[in-house]
């Protein structure tokens, strides 16, 4: 009888250990910042990368006027595919581009915008990546549309041709 016993305990044992591991692979801890639409944008103090200077929020986003909001590295390649579509933004009189540059070296982020060209009127800098989890961001590249100091749109990744028709029809 006690033979029969073990190899059904041991069985049960391991259904058990595999439910539990099942369970756990649902409930993430992981981290994910609230996607922030129609949203006042964060309130904060952010030092300017080509100036040095430090402005407040108020100061840099004004009421009645679009903006873009685009958090960006000198080590994210799709931030380097997405630049030419800032450019064109940026070209445009509908928009003020502003850029957060994210977890970034000074020194990379200004040979960057000197390969590439500035699409950016102003560039704060977010060095340990908070200002971005304020704002909602995942990760880089993101965007973000702001009209009247509210969020009205959100892109993760890389903007494309397609999203950036999008973007200048947000303004008719």
């Amino acid at each position: 009888m006690k033979q029969k016993l073990v190899p059904y305990s041991i069985i049960v044992i391991f259904f058990v250990i595999f439910v539990v591991f099942y369970k756990s692979l649902e409930d993430t801890n992981i981290y994910t910042p609230e996607v922030k639409i129609n949203n006042d944008i964060p309130i904060f103090s952010a030092e300017l990368l080509l100036s040095n200077e430090t402005l407040e929020s108020k100061e840099i986003f004004q009421l009645d006027k679009f903006y873009i909001l685009n958090i960006w590295s000198s080590w994210c390649a799709p931030c380097r595919d997405e630049h030419s579509i800032l450019m064109n933004l940026s070209k445009s009189n509908k928009f003020i581009v502003i850029g957060m540059n994210y977890k970034d070296n000074k020194k990379n982020a200004k040979s960057f915008l000197d390969e590439l060209g500035n699409p950016y009127e102003k560039i704060i800098i977010d060095k340990n990546g908070t200002k971005s989890i304020e704002w909602g961001a995942f990760g880089v590249p993101e965007t973000f549309i702001i009209h009247n100091n509210k969020i009205i749109k959100k892109y993760i990744g890389p903007l494309n041709q397609e999203l950036f028709l999008e973007i200048q029809n947000l303004t008719k």
